[in-house]
């Protein structure tokens, strides 16, 4: 543990950021598995409606510093390709 009370502040800030990002994290992967189940489904307008919101989602995330901006650029560009896939099939 931290003895001074410069370390122990930083390490009650950086406690509570990782407490942020695991939350922005987990509504990523939530949603993800929403759409993800609506692919599976065929349900397009649901797909449609998770994916707006997927992308909403993990651009916020890039804004706030959890994922990095190509990580964030990455994951939506593999959803939009599932998508697609899927409106062609």
């Amino acid at each position: 543990m931290p003895e001074n009370s410069g370390a122990i502040k930083r390490h009650r800030q950086s406690e509570a950021a990782r407490l942020r990002n695991r939350m922005t994290e987990s509504q990523v992967k939530t949603i993800r598995k929403k759409f993800l189940a609506a692919v599976a489904s065929k349900d397009v307008n649901g797909a449609t409606t998770q994916l707006k919101l997927a992308e909403k989602l993990i651009d916020s995330a890039a804004i706030k510093g959890v994922f990095k901006r190509n990580t964030a650029a990455r994951k939506k560009s593999r959803l939009y390709r599932l998508f697609n896939s899927m409106n062609k099939g």
